[in-house]
């Protein structure tokens, strides 16, 4: 069995849901070593998520935003905490439903995802700025 890990700095996106499967792919050519087994993919951040979902259609995206927005709204006067401002404490909120991993198959090299499938950085703040992953790759060469 391999293992291989790498840090990944990204560049700070606008709020949002955005693709960063080739982002992955590309810093990471060590997963094409593998012949079976699982890349996990990891933020070391609070207030942004990740998460595997829709990769064709913008607007999915779009939408993700839209419900995120409106089940954790920001501004509401119950938070306490609000040290970095009105998107501070729903940022964290919406990163703790999504989650701060996910988990890949590798099959011959290549990640095994859905033809419709790719993997969201989830920005929650306004100004996130740049994030950092932890990617970890372990299987049979």
């Amino acid at each position: 069995m391999q293992i291989y890990q790498k840090e990944l700095t990204l560049r700070p996106r606008n709020r949002g849901f955005h693709l960063i499967t080739t982002e992955i792919t590309h810093a990471f050519p060590e997963i094409a070593r593998l012949k079976a087994g699982v890349l996990q993919v990891f933020i070391q951040h609070t207030s942004a998520s990740l998460t595997l979902n829709e990769n064709a259609d913008p607007t999915v995206r779009m939408d993700f935003e839209m419900w995120f927005n409106k089940t954790v709204a920001e501004n509401d006067p119950d938070f306490l905490h609000q040290d970095e401002g009105p998107d501070d404490m729903p940022a964290h909120l919406k990163a703790a439903l999504l989650g701060n991993s996910v988990m890949v198959p590798i099959t011959n090299g290549e990640l095994n995802i859905g033809t419709w499938q790719g993997i969201y950085l989830c920005e929650h703040r306004n100004h996130g700025g740049s994030r950092n992953l932890v990617l970890t790759a372990w299987g049979a060469d």
